[in-house]
């Protein structure tokens, strides 16, 4: 059984939480540079250099945040489609294509609708697994990760 790991943080969503950060405190700047003047002719300095650039910065940190999701998001279906195609992440070699389970002997799950072979991991070690019998197979079908029929 693998041990998950911790997974760094992606570069772009550390770039789009400090774009965020840095936008929110030029648009707290501005405001209070605005708010302390009567005049508009004075305030048009604040909104220029504080409020629409900070303004600016949360909309690229909205980009920046959505499109590290995005790379994340890929990243981890990269790693599963790693763990099931190959012998693991990173390695490069196919798994063997060889059958999942061997066992002659069927087993049935108590509340399943499926027959498994004894070493299938869907049904190896589950309590109250029962032998199966030529009724109970009429009744339930073969399971498509062991293939019992072939």
């Amino acid at each position: 059984m693998r041990t998950p790991r911790a997974r760094p943080a992606h570069p772009v969503l550390w770039a789009g939480w400090a774009a965020l950060a840095a936008g929110a405190v030029l648009c707290v700047i501005g405001w209070y540079g605005i708010s302390g003047e009567r005049f508009a002719e004075r305030q048009l300095p604040y909104l220029a250099s504080c409020t629409i650039p900070g303004a600016a910065l949360i909309v690229a940190a909205a980009v920046l945040l959505a499109h590290g999701r995005d790379a994340l998001a890929a990243a981890r279906v990269e790693e599963l489609y790693a763990l099931l195609v190959t012998d693991g992440p990173g390695d490069g070699e196919q798994a063997a294509t060889g059958p999942v389970a061997v066992s002659p002997e069927l087993l049935a799950v108590p509340g399943g609708t499926l027959y498994h072979r004894a070493d299938c991991p869907l049904a190896a070690g589950k309590a109250g697994a029962v032998p199966v019998d030529e009724r109970m197979r009429a009744q339930l079908g073969p399971c498509p990760v062991c293939e019992p029929d072939t």
